[in-house]
């Protein structure tokens, strides 16, 4: 079953529940626990919540990066459950734009989409504190170790493989398959990706509601997948790492 082939009405209903199962394992329960988390953050007084996007998770240090190391792997099998069931049927990595890494549109691309990207989330969560519409985002709360930004840098490029595989490479192919309108696609699974990321706060929701919208038009562009991934590997490996380095210079972004 290609990207492009009709479908009968039973392959249609099949494909949605497939949609909905992966979700449901997924981003969309992610975007359930974010709004309930943003609820939450607003009834205790947004403005003065602090969130940490890479919490200690144990006060032994080779337990917790056992258990970094699990968040890792989780989010990479997420992105390979989405390019297992586009394969088993008949969509094969190059079809998305996985196939072989290129230097110049894939690597370079990355980097540039991730400035473009970049620099305007800042000033819109620096903009969102300012009007109490965000919480205190720490990129990373865990002490210094052997291991610390090493695996920093895994989970960085670990959200990104799994968010664009899913959220771009996976679900925007269901959709044209089911025959949504690529507009309507291009929105909600922009909306799916804002809403994931309201734990954050207003602001976050809002400047990754773009992000998507952005990445999505580009894929569609381009047909290429890997710029997206690098791309957001760098803007989290830039907020992770670089926290990680200067956070005790970086009070004014509290």
């Amino acid at each position: 079953m290609s990207a492009t082939e009709d479908l009968t009405g039973s392959n249609r209903h099949a494909l949605r529940i497939e949609i909905a199962v992966v979700l449901a394992v997924t981003f969309g329960l992610s975007a359930y626990t974010a709004i309930l988390d943003l609820v939450e953050a607003i009834l205790l007084n947004l403005a003065k919540q602090t969130v940490a996007l890479n919490p200690r998770l144990s006060p032994f240090d080779l337990i917790n990066l056992g258990l970094n190391l699990a968040r890792v792997a989780q989010l990479v099998a997420w992105g390979c459950l989405g390019l297992y069931l586009l394969w088993r049927s008949g969509i094969g990595l190059a079809r998305i734009g996985l196939g072989r890494i290129r230097l110049r549109p894939d690597v370079l691309g990355g980097i540039g989409l991730a400035a473009l990207i970049g620099l305007p989330g800042l000033g819109l969560y620096i903009a969102a504190r300012a009007l109490g519409m965000s919480v205190a985002v720490e990129p990373s709360t865990q002490e210094h170790s052997w291991w610390h930004i090493p695996v920093l840098i895994l989970l960085a490029f670990a959200n990104g493989w799994a968010e664009e595989v899913i959220v771009v490479g996976y679900l925007l192919t269901r959709l044209q398959q089911l025959r949504v309108h690529p507009i309507v696609a291009l929105v909600a699974t922009s909306l799916l990706r804002g809403a994931y990321h309201l734990y954050q706060g207003w602001g976050a929701g809002l400047g990754n509601l773009a992000m998507g919208l952005v990445f999505g038009y580009t894929w569609r562009r381009t047909g290429r997948l890997w710029p997206l991934v690098i791309a957001h590997g760098v803007i989290d490996t830039v907020a992770f790492v670089g926290y990680a380095l200067l956070a005790s210079h970086l009070g004014w972004l509290k």
